[in-house]
């Protein structure tokens, strides 16, 4: 048990450090191509704090445990939107830029509604067919985000000013070896978070769906959590709604695609209240740029999301029986 606490300890100094570095080199890269902050939280960040899902959900799904599978990305889009999201906008109150109130947040809700029609059609089967569509929902993600990234390119090459010569001093090789460090650090981080808490989970009898959708989903939430936290504090709270909203599209379309590529899943039905939780906490988050301080996540739409995800929780151990 204390061996576990350990190499706890140890992943989450590896987190810190990675999302540290990451922050850095994925904000020196969008300053230097002056490609907004939104875009590469969107795609380069997203993909890289969400190695430790895709590796997660890879195994189960090779193992045949379709529920850690299924429940891992379930739970941890659940952790990105409501807590992750929750304490960065009490930190500071989070700015939705203009794409993200259009286009961003709508992809969210369409993704996990996808998700929901997918997992309960077909005899609960997401099959190879369907994962090939959420795979090709990935790359059009992917290349709709490279596309505004060059058209916001040609506008910013034409608006430079002299504030922004300092950004020649940039090292593109520097940045781009803090973005692979960072990554890198965010996976080893993640696996020794995840394994060893599976280890101490197991030790106390825990059932696997409460462990997928609680402790291994928080765990595989650390790198976004620690980055988000990171990004907020530096004032890139862009990088902290794009990294959240990225990595819940590419968890949907990517991992789950991917996974039932390799091997169908099998969705239990039970899991459709925890998607209702996803669906209605991605309708908040829809309508919040729209009340109260316009354009702005407030440190009290944080709050309420802080209260679902605790209520998310507490519904969790009560369903178990704990």
């Amino acid at each position: 048990m204390f061996s576990c606490l350990f190499f706890i300890v140890i992943g989450f100094f590896l987190l810190m450090k990675g999302a540290d570095v990451l922050v850095n080199g994925a904000s020196n890269i969008a300053k230097k191509f002056h490609v907004s902050t939104i875009i590469i939280g969107l795609t380069i960040v997203a993909i890289g704090t969400s190695m430790p899902e895709l590796m997660v959900s890879l195994t189960a799904s090779v193992t045949n445990h379709s529920d850690i599978s299924i429940g891992n990305v379930i739970g941890s889009n659940l952790a990105n939107l409501l807590l992750i999201l929750g304490i960065c906008s009490l930190i500071k109150p989070l700015k939705f830029e203009p794409q993200t109130e259009r286009v961003d947040n709508f992809v969210v809700l369409f993704s996990t509604i996808l998700l929901f029609f997918f997992a309960n059609n077909n005899d609960n089967i997401i099959s190879r067919f369907e994962g090939i569509i959420l795979i090709l929902g990935a790359i059009f993600f992917i290349f709709y985000n490279i596309l505004i990234a060059k058209i916001e390119n040609k506008v910013s090459v034409n608006q430079i000013d002299i504030k922004n010569t300092d950004k020649k001093n940039i090292s593109i090789l520097k940045s781009t070896f803090n973005v692979l460090f960072g990554i890198l650090f965010l996976k080893i981080g993640g696996d020794l978070v995840v394994n060893y808490s599976s280890k101490m989970a197991s030790i106390f009898g825990l059932s696997e769906k409460l462990i997928s959708v609680t402790i291994i989903s928080f765990s595989t939430s650390l790198p976004e959590l620690i980055t988000c936290i990171t990004a907020t504090t530096k004032g890139e709270t862009d990088l902290a709604i794009g990294n959240v909203l990225g990595s819940q599209i590419l968890n949907v379309f990517l991992i789950i695609g991917v996974s039932a590529i390799i091997s169908p899943i099998n969705y239990s039905p039970i899991y459709n209240i925890d998607m209702f939780f996803l669906i209605l906490g991605t309708i908040f988050f829809i309508l919040f740029p729209f009340e109260g301080k316009k354009h702005h996540m407030t440190k009290s739409s944080g709050l309420i999301f802080l209260i679902l995800y605790a209520i998310y929780i507490f519904y969790q151990i009560l369903k178990i029986g704990l």
